[in-house]
């Protein structure tokens, strides 16, 4: 018989992979230092670790309408400690960047097994308020993260960091061999060749991954490139974990604008135009400020962006895939995470977060006008 998951290990495994990703890069300086490695190439980890994730989720949507939700979860968060452990071991660069690349590959699962399993228990309006509950868990992931990170690296470095991300996973594994349940009814027939180009001919479904995958490189891109910009105003990464706050509050403001812009009946198309004006000009104070502490404050306009186009974005994007949605968002999420990965490696080649977010804004600004011009024209209407 399935039965429900609880509802807090589900908001948990949803925030994991991000508080994975944001308690890391308070360590990027520390690495760094460790292992004689450039800032540029420290920074390069943290785009290895979206490459990998995005091969993780295409993976694990597969396999669990395969092998079903409880043993795709374990295998993945079995891998996840594994890698974890290896690089709180090694002193090696090299097996940092694998076991890096092992790791989002392994904790991948927690994003997209975690949405099939509320996908297959609640329906309806019951599943809007259980997405609404498990939002408010990921928009406090990245503080969570930040904090912890800023705190581990000031006392001990990338050690006490991975040591840290190993225990944790270690947690999760056990708890989830004791408490998950199994949420699959019946075992799906995949047609993932014939899914995957009907999704690469949808021009709706490329452009919504463009701009889901614009709005996390600029959201990632001050985690990639932050706790360098602090050293070089002359503060330490506990200062630089402490920022977090500052974004944390911006996702909530970025929530609160969204509710009540929905609430208020605005269209999808509305949403969209307010969400990519507020990176532009948030992304341009950055520009013109970044060589003062006070940046933070426009990259708070950043984070309000995101956390309104990005639920959005993501709700609309397969309304045509509905029987499919499981696979249909595997290979969604693979598309924008390959895309991310990409990014994240031109903004770690780059080393400036002002020229990144002015890129990403102005790539946004066309992205949002051919996306709602797509839309029009097969009226397809939020």
């Amino acid at each position: 018989m399935n039965t429900k998951p609880s509802l807090w290990l589900m908001v948990v495994m949803l925030m994991f992979p991000q508080i994975v990703e944001t308690i890391y890069s308070p360590a990027l300086g520390a690495i760094a230092k460790s292992f004689s490695v450039s800032n540029s190439q420290a920074a390069q980890t943290i785009s290895i670790y979206f490459f990998a994730f995005a091969i993780g989720v295409v993976t694990w949507g597969i396999l669990a309408d395969k092998l079903g939700r409880r043993p795709t979860m374990i295998i993945g968060l079995f891998i996840y400690a594994s890698a974890a452990v290896v690089a709180m071991k090694t002193e090696s660069f090299a097996i940092i960047l694998i076991a890096r690349a092992v790791s989002a590959f392994g904790i991948a699962v927690g994003s997209i097994v975690t949405q099939t399993m509320l996908r297959d228990a609640f329906g309806g309006k019951e599943l809007s308020k259980v997405f609404s509950l498990m939002g408010i868990g990921i928009s406090i992931s990245p503080v969570l993260g930040m904090l912890l990170g800023g705190k581990l690296s000031a006392t001990g470095g990338h050690h006490d960091v991975f040591f840290a991300l190993a225990a944790m996973a270690v947690i999760l594994l056990t708890y989830n061999l004791a408490k998950l349940p199994e949420t699959q009814k019946e075992k799906q027939s995949l047609q993932l060749f014939s899914l995957s180009l009907c999704i690469i001919k949808d021009k709706n479904v490329i452009l919504s991954a463009l701009l889901v995958a614009l709005y996390n490189v600029a959201l990632f891109s001050y985690y990639q490139l932050g706790a360098f910009i602090f050293v070089d105003l002359g503060f330490n990464s506990s200062l630089f974990g402490y920022s977090g706050v500052v974004l944390g509050i911006g996702t909530l403001l970025g929530s609160y604008l969204n509710k009540t812009l929905l609430t208020r009946k605005a269209s999808f198309h509305t949403l969209l135009w307010v969400s990519v004006s507020l990176l532009t000009i948030g992304a341009l104070g950055v520009y013109l400020i970044l060589d003062s502490i006070w940046f933070l404050t426009p990259m708070m306009l950043v984070v309000i962006s995101f956390s309104i186009a990005i639920p959005n974005i993501l709700s609309a994007a397969l309304v045509n895939y509905k029987q499919q949605t499981g696979s249909a968002g595997a290979i969604f999420g693979l598309l924008y995470y390959l895309m991310i990965g990409a990014g994240l490696t031109l903004a770690g080649v780059v080393q400036h977060l002002g020229i990144v977010l002015v890129t990403c804004s102005a790539m946004a600004l066309v992205a949002t006008m051919s996306w709602v011009d797509s839309r029009a024209s097969n009226s397809t209407v939020r």
